[in-house]
C-alpha cells in the first residue's frame, strides 16, 4: 500500500484571505511516541495560501508533525505583534490515506481540522 499524503492550506481568518509567505516544515515518526522525528522538507505557502510541493511521507509513517512559522507573517500584518510565533499540528497517519490539514489562523488564535 502507498504512503501517506499531506497538504495544508493557511486562512488568515481576521482578514478573510489566504497567508501568503508562511514558512512550514514536514516531519514524521514511526511506531510509538520514543520514535525520533526525520525532517522531510519544508516549503511557503503560496498567494493562496497553500503548500503544494510537500513530499509524501516514507513507509512506516504513523505521525507526521506540520510546524508553521507565524511569527513573520503575524508581525508585518499586525503591527510587530505575534502573540502565536509558531503553530505545531501532529497527527496519526495510515498508508494510502491524503491527509489535508488547514491552519485558520487570526492574531490571538488558531483553529485546525481534517479538510478534504
Amino acid at each position: 500500500m502507498s504512503t501517506a499524503s499531506v497538504s495544508t492550506h493557511i486562512l488568515d481568518t481576521s482578514i478573510g484571505r489566504p497567508a501568503q509567505g508562511v514558512p512550514v516544515s514536514l516531519s514524521a515518526r514511526g511506531a510509538g511516541t520514543e520514535a525520533g522525528w526525520t525532517a522531510l522538507g519544508a516549503s511557503a505557502t503560496d498567494a493562496d495560501g497553500r503548500c503544494k510541493d510537500l513530499p509524501p511521507p516514507p513507509r512506516g509513517t504513523t505521525h507526521v508533525r506540520l510546524r508553521f512559522e507565524t511569527e513573520a507573517y503575524l508581525s508585518a500584518h499586525r503591527d510587530g505583534e505575534a502573540f502565536f510565533p509558531e503553530v505545531t499540528v501532529t497527527f496519526a497517519v495510515v498508508p494510502g490515506e491524503h491527509y489535508h490539514v488547514p491552519l485558520l489562523l487570526n492574531p490571538f488564535g488558531y483553529s485546525v481540522y481534517r479538510g478534504s
